[in-house]
C-alpha cells in the first residue's frame, strides 16, 4: 500500500501537461490623446504606483474652462426669457381666447359698423400673430439651448480628455512631458490593471478540447482555477498551439515565470 501511493502519484504526474507562463496584469492599456494642446502636467514620480482619482497628465484646458462657465451663464440667461415668454404666451392665450369670443358675438350684429367689425377683426388678427411669434421665439429659443447644451458636453468631454485618470491602475510608463505640443493620437503613457493577473499559455491540440475540465497547478501546487478563455483555433505565431488563459489573483510581483500543468484529478 506505501508503494502504491507514490506510484500513482508518478503515474498521475507522468500524465500532466506542464507549460510555462510569465504572470502578466490582467490589463496593459496604451493611452493615447484624442485632443491635441499643451502637456502643463505629467508627473513621472507615479510612474509604478497605483493612480487615483487625480489626474496624472494635465493638457492645458484653461480656454476650455473659461468657455465653459460663459456657455452656462448664456444658458441660464436665455432659459430665464423662455420661462418669461411662456407665462406671457399663457396671458396671450387668455386675451386670444376673449378676443375670439367677442368677435363671435358682435360679428352677426347689423347695428355694428363694418369698420368696428374690421377694426375687431384686425385686432384679433394681430393678437393672434403675437401669439404665434411668441411661440416661434421659443422653439428657437430651445433650438438655441439645444445646440447649447451639445457645445456644453463637447466641452465637458474636451476638459475630461486634458486631466487623465486612471482610478485603480498603475502608472506603468510616462510618455510624454511637461511642455510637450501634442495632437490627436500621439502616445501619452501606459497603464496597467493589476487587481487580477493573468497567465497565457499556448496548448498541445489534445488538451484543446478538455482543457476546462482540467484540475490546473501551478508551480506545483493544485489550484481551484480553471481555464478562463481558450482558443479553438491555432495560433498564428504558435503553429499548432492554441491560446488558452487563466485569470488568477494578483501576485506580489509581476512578470515571474510559473509552471503550469493540467491534471485529470
Amino acid at each position: 500500500m506505501k508503494l502504491f501511493i507514490p506510484i500513482f502519484l508518478m503515474l498521475t504526474t507522468l500524465h500532466a501537461k506542464v507549460y510555462y507562463s510569465k504572470v502578466e496584469p490582467y490589463e496593459m492599456r496604451d493611452i493615447s490623446s484624442n485632443i491635441s494642446g499643451l502637456v502643463v502636467l505629467a508627473d513621472e514620480d507615479l510612474v509604478g504606483k497605483k493612480l487615483s482619482n487625480e489626474p496624472y497628465i494635465k493638457i492645458d484646458s484653461e480656454i476650455d474652462q473659461k468657455d465653459l462657465k460663459l456657455l452656462r451663464e448664456k444658458l441660464m440667461y436665455i432659459k430665464s426669457i423662455v420661462e418669461i415668454n411662456e407665462a406671457v404666451l399663457i396671458n396671450l392665450d387668455e386675451s386670444l381666447a376673449k378676443k375670439r369670443e367677442n368677435y363671435k358675438k358682435i360679428e352677426p350684429l347689423k347695428f355694428k359698423s363694418s369698420v368696428e367689425k374690421d377694426r375687431e377683426f384686425y385686432d384679433l388678427i394681430t393678437s393672434e400673430n403675437l401669439y404665434l411669434n411668441t411661440r416661434k421665439e421659443i422653439q428657437n429659443l430651445k433650438i438655441q439651448m439645444a445646440d447649447l447644451r451639445l457645445r456644453e458636453a463637447q466641452l465637458q468631454r474636451s476638459i475630461e480628455d486634458k486631466n487623465l485618470v486612471a482610478k485603480d491602475f498603475v502608472l506603468y510608463e510616462m510618455l510624454v512631458k511637461p511642455g510637450q505640443v501634442v495632437g490627436v493620437s500621439t502616445p501619452l503613457a501606459k497603464v496597467a490593471d493589476v487587481s487580477k493577473a493573468i497567465l497565457t499559455v499556448y496548448l498541445d491540440e489534445p488538451d484543446v478540447i478538455d482543457a476546462h475540465k482540467k484540475v490546473l497547478y501551478i508551480d506545483g501546487e493544485k489550484t481551484s482555477y480553471k481555464i478562463s478563455r481558450g482558443l479553438s483555433i491555432a495560433d498564428g505565431k504558435n503553429i499548432s498551439k492554441y491560446m488558452a488563459q487563466i485569470v488568477i489573483k494578483s501576485p506580489k510581483i509581476f512578470s515571474k515565470l510559473v509552471k503550469v500543468e493540467l491534471r485529470d484529478e
